[in-house]
């Protein structure tokens, strides 16, 4: 979530009470679990920007092998437990679902308190080789000031409400969870830069939003994304049955409609890898 893009404000608005997406795999064909990683195949991450900052990733090379990433953030923030007890769900299995029987990879950039919610399903998630999971903040409090309307993480804290996912991430058994992040509400400013440097995260923002949050006409938010994809493309949606209701139905329209144009679709990592190969 970023005010980069038309609509963003309306995606954004989004932020402190979308959630996430997940659930537990109902396994029809058996996939091979991941292997350990190793020193060769570790995950891309682009060079730290000027002056050592955190680098900005939004999307990957305007090349003829037309490359498309779908991102789906799972930000369940720190304080919707009560909500997600009443029976609120920060979940949407029917699109976690369509992904796997359209053999759709994704990246799922996730809150530490969505994996601690339903840790069956980050680990579901994190375990499927055709996904993989990103940090989106523990709290998803917001990393500036005047972040439509998200609390503020203190600035001596960025780095350790990142880290805290990660460990949540692990105890749910999320084995590998990406060394990606994207900033809770797409804000970000040097001192955020400079606070998770530490961390050798690549900040994962995008440059097409969906117009999922709060939508209640799929085709409108096919059309929206349709129209804006172009090779190398981050495309932002969210999955939540609460707060992006029609985010399903829309992407069992986008998916096929890409591949007719000719798009092949990967996770974040493959378009980080290949910009980092172009410098």
């Amino acid at each position: 979530m970023i005010p980069l893009v038309r609509r963003v404000t309306a995606a954004c608005a989004l932020s402190a009470a979308l959630a996430a997406c997940g659930t537990a795999r109902v396994p029809h064909t058996a996939r091979p679990a991941p292997s350990p990683p190793t020193a060769a195949s570790r995950p891309p991450t682009l060079a730290p920007g000027p002056a050592g900052l955190t680098p900005v990733f939004r999307n990957g090379p305007r090349t003829p092998d037309k490359t498309v990433a779908l991102t789906f953030d799972a930000d369940m923030t720190a304080d919707q437990g009560p909500r997600a007890a009443a029976g609120e769900r920060f979940d949407n299995p029917p699109l976690v679902a369509a992904l796997r029987a359209l053999e759709v990879p994704a990246t799922v950039f996730m809150t530490g308190r969505w994996a601690e919610q339903y840790p069956i399903q980050a680990r579901s998630i994190g375990r499927d080789p055709l996904f993989e999971v990103a940090n989106h903040s523990y709290s998803h409090h917001a990393f500036t000031d005047d972040c439509y309307g998200l609390p503020t993480v203190p600035g001596d804290r960025m780095r350790l409400d990142v880290e805290r996912a990660y460990t949540a991430f692990r105890k749910a058994g999320v084995p590998d969870a990406m060394p990606y992040f994207r900033f809770p509400g797409g804000c970000y400013d040097q001192r955020a830069l400079k606070a998770l440097t530490p961390t050798g995260v690549t900040a994962v923002q995008w440059d097409v939003v969906s117009g999922d949050a709060f939508a209640t006409d799929p085709d409108a938010v096919a059309r929206q994304v349709l129209e804006d994809v172009r090779p190398g493309s981050v495309v932002v949606m969210h999955c939540t049955r609460s707060a992006a209701p029609v985010t399903e139905r829309a992407v069992r329209t986008i998916v096929p409609e890409l591949r007719a144009r000719g798009f092949r679709f990967v996770k974040v990592s493959e378009l980080i890898g290949a910009a980092g190969r172009r410098h």
